[in-house]
């Protein structure tokens, strides 16, 4: 992604973001990701996509998961490595942009994806990779933003084209079983950057 050093779509935006000692989204996991992680086997290999400071991977980490969290920002995943060792926990982190990641294929029991927006020039391509990624019974576990979000004003883009329409993502992540899919309005507080009512998109699929 060709993007200027100031866009939120580039790992300069995020390591400025990052760069203080506040958690910016907190440190307790998201509510979506708490309620569907029974449907994970234990022992599972989870792959967290866009997983910043950390704190979805190590709360798996803390149920037993081996966790890996991709992220562009190494500050992000300097600070998710930081708290993985303050909860006793430890996670594999790798610095890596999702347009260029090489997923490899049936290798990972679970995906997540909690507010990573894509631009959706890129969306449908690393969708069809997470499909193909996951094993056969692996679960992909996403939660976002949709466009009525812009209303709220309590979080995530403010780019319209980053924002996520359900049925948008029912064509991108073709080939698996819809558990759950709905749009929903809900109140979130996660950190500072995510707080008060929101419009989300909720998928829980299964290979």
């Amino acid at each position: 992604m060709n993007e200027s050093p100031q866009s939120p779509l580039s790992a300069p935006f995020w390591d400025t973001r990052y760069e203080s000692s506040e958690f910016v989204f907190g440190t307790n996991p998201n509510d979506f990701l708490k309620e569907s992680t029974p449907k994970l086997a234990k022992g599972s290999v989870i792959l967290c996509l866009g997983e910043g400071e950390g704190r979805n991977a190590v709360f798996l980490a803390k149920q037993g998961f081996s966790v890996t969290a991709v992220d562009m920002s190494i500050v992000g995943l300097q600070k998710a490595s930081r708290l993985a060792q303050e909860h006793s926990v430890s996670i594999n982190t790798q610095v890596a942009d999702l347009a260029q990641f090489e997923f490899c294929e049936n290798c990972w029991n679970g995906i997540i994806s909690i507010f990573c927006h894509l631009p959706p020039e890129i969306r449908p391509h690393v969708y069809q990779k997470v499909v193909k990624a996951l094993k056969p019974g692996g679960f992909f576990i996403l939660e976002a933003y949709t466009p009525r979000q812009l209303a709220y004003k309590t979080g995530g883009p403010s780019n319209p084209a980053m924002l996520y329409e359900l049925e948008d993502l029912r064509t991108d992540l073709a080939g698996l079983e819809m558990i759950i899919a709905e749009e929903k309005i809900r109140e979130i507080h996660e950190g500072s950057a995510h707080s008060g009512n929101a419009s989300v998109v909720q998928i829980l699929a299964r290979k």
